[in-house]
This record gives C-alpha cells, structure tokens and sequence, in this order.
C-alpha cells in the first residue's frame, strides 16, 4: 500500500489545531502601541477579573506558557522537598511531564495509586497517606486529580467532594490539572464553580491550548495564602511572558461570549459521535466511556498500520494502551466519519474483517 499525505485533519492530539478565531481576533486586537509589560497592562487584569466572574469566587491568576508548567508550578508551590504529591497511576502529571513535578518542588515524590477509569479515589489515598508516617517515608500532602483523565473519563461532583473530605481529613492540599477542564463541565452541564471552589480545589491548572489557544495556561489559585509569592516561582521558572497581554487577551476572545463552551462541545459531540460510530463495527472495541473529547478503542495491528498508510496519525501508547483517537475544538463530522470509512475498508484491505466471527465458528 502507498502511504498517503496527512489529513488536513487528524485525530492524534487537541494540541494539533490551529487558535479559534476568537483568540486569534483578541491576539489582533491587543497588538497595538506601548502598554506595560509582565502582566500589568489592562487586558491582563480583565482576563484575571473575567475568571473571578466565571468562577463566582476570589482567586489569583497567573498566566504560564503551558500545561507542564502550570501543573509542576502549582504542586511545587504546594508542598517542600521531603514531601509527596499523591496522583493516579495513568495522571497526566506521572505519565507525560518527564519528572517536571519532582524538579520544580525539588525532590517531592510522586506517589501512584489505583482507581477505575483513570480516577483517584478516596480509598486509594487513605491507603498511601496511612502507608507509613516514619521520617524513611516522604510525608504526603498534595493530591492532585486529571480533569478530564487521561482515558477520557470525568470526576462527578460527589467523587470530588468525597475527595476533597479525604483531603482534609489529613489536612493536605487538593491540586486540579485541568487541561481539559471545559470537557468535562459540558459533560456535566455544571457551572465552573461546583468542580472547583465547591469541591474544595485549592488550585487549578486551566487548559487553553487544548481549547481554542495558540499557547498558554491559566494557574487559578483559589486558596489564596497559596498563592503567595507564585509569581516569583513563575519568573524563576521562565514563564513570566514580557509580552503577557498576548496571553491574556486570548482568554478574552475565548471566555467572553462563550466560545470556549462552544467549543469544548463541538469536542465531545465529535468524539460522541466517533464512538458510536466504532462501537457499530465488531473488531474495534472501544475501552473506556468517551465522556469528553477522546475515544480509546483497541484494533487490529494490521488495521492500525493501514490507517497509518491512509495518513491517520494517532497515538498507541498514551495511558492503559489501545489507540486514543482525540477530537479538537474545530473538529467536523466529516473527518469522524472520514476515519469511521477508512477503519472500514482497512479491515477488508487487511483481511481482519469477520475474522474474528468466522474463528469463533
């Protein structure tokens, strides 16, 4: 089979589109004469006054340049060297930051525990907090959740809160890597509020690349005595932008007339869509719920490389294994069901199609 150019669009990351017109405009916008730099020009405290509207609450925001940083930062700025950062074995934060936690907090452990979906749970801390409490051991005292997680799936109110109880009943901190936070909120249909300050989140990580962005993360302190100081953790770090208000100004474009919800439903209708699109052919099987914008399914090698050939690229080796198939906010129906097509004829090209019915005859 000759391999074929890349699709224009492709289901490998949210990372791979392009900026919303929204952001884009504001990035337009803002692009005019002097203003103050590192944050003290007046698009940057709108931006930092809209999220304290969005999440009816007072907060402090500090802008970073991406997920990695917004995370490591934020857990680092939670805890001390001898401590530990407690996370779900397939979190973001374990599987795909390169040790960037334990770099930024100078040493703090991250230490792995177990839950269905993807979730941490309460059990699953109570069983690493009261592990051990000798000084051998690194003292826990954040715990962090994915939101949405890794395989896709979404923290309710009352998981959260059951966490949050767990929290502080060993008196930790309640850390949320949210680069999919808007997913999950269309998911449940929630105001921004109840997944955080009414769960008891002391500090969100809010994605934007993966919303409509072209680059940059919002690191929402809701504790405010937290929050102390992170603005030095931030220039120490590299991630104070001179030119902040190209940052902010694009959470402007996307938070306010709700192009953000928007889009982060168009997502999740995609991956909807792609999901029951799979679960109607019998050789992929799909393996988590798609709750916000991606779809795990395992396929056949052989059917795997074909799409590979077709110009599909996606990954195979992102949290539990099987393929993740990841949609965007500018995401079509035409491409799920353009893939939906070519899984179909890479079974027949391959030979996989019924073969699996025709061996359990």
């Amino acid at each position: 089979m000759t391999p074929q150019p890349p699709k224009s669009q492709q289901l490998a990351s949210d990372n791979y589109s392009g900026i919303c017109p929204e952001a884009l405009e504001y990035i337009h916008k803002v692009n005019v004469g002097h203003v103050p730099a590192y944050g003290e020009d007046m698009w940057t405290r709108e931006a930092c006054d809209l999220f304290r509207e969005l999440f009816e609450a007072e907060c402090e925001v500090f802008f970073v340049f991406n997920g990695t940083a917004g995370n490591s930062l934020s857990m680092a700025s939670l805890c001390r060297s001898y401590h530990s950062m407690i996370c779900h074995r397939v979190a973001h934060v374990e599987t795909d930051e390169c040790g960037a936690p334990e770099f930024f907090s100078h040493g703090a452990k991250l230490l792995m525990a177990e839950g269905v979906g993807g979730k941490l749970t309460p059990d699953g801390i109570e069983q690493i907090v009261t592990k051990r409490s000798d000084i051998h051991y690194p003292r826990p005292r954040v715990v962090t959740v994915t939101q949405a997680t890794e395989v896709g799936t979404v923290y309710t109110q009352a998981e959260l809160r059951a966490i949050h109880e767990t929290v502080q009943k060993h008196s930790l901190k309640f850390q949320m890597d949210g680069a999919r936070f808007a997913n999950a909120l269309i998911h449940l249909e929630v105001k921004p509020r109840q997944l955080t300050v009414d769960a008891g989140v002391d500090v969100l990580c809010l994605g934007g690349s993966k919303n409509g962005l072209g680059i940059g993360e919002a690191v929402i302190f809701f504790d405010l005595e937290a929050a102390d100081e992170f603005a030095y953790r931030c220039k120490q770090a590299g991630q104070l932008a001179a030119k902040m208000r190209f940052i902010a100004a694009q959470w402007l474009g996307a938070l306010k007339d709700g192009a953000w919800y928007c889009y982060a439903r168009n997502a999740n209708d995609c991956a909807s869509l792609l999901e029951r699109n799979l679960r109607e052919i019998p050789e992929v099987k799909v393996l988590y719920p798609s709750e916000a914008n991606s779809v795990f399914v395992r396929m056949p090698e052989p059917v795997i490389a074909a799409l590979r050939a077709k110009g599909w690229i996606f990954y195979t080796f992102i949290a539990t294994g099987g393929a993740r198939l990841m949609c965007s906010w500018d995401t079509t129906p035409e491409t799920i069901q353009a893939f939906t097509d070519d899984v179909k004829a890479a079974l027949v090209e391959t030979g996989v199609e019924g073969a699996a019915s025709a061996k359990a005859k």
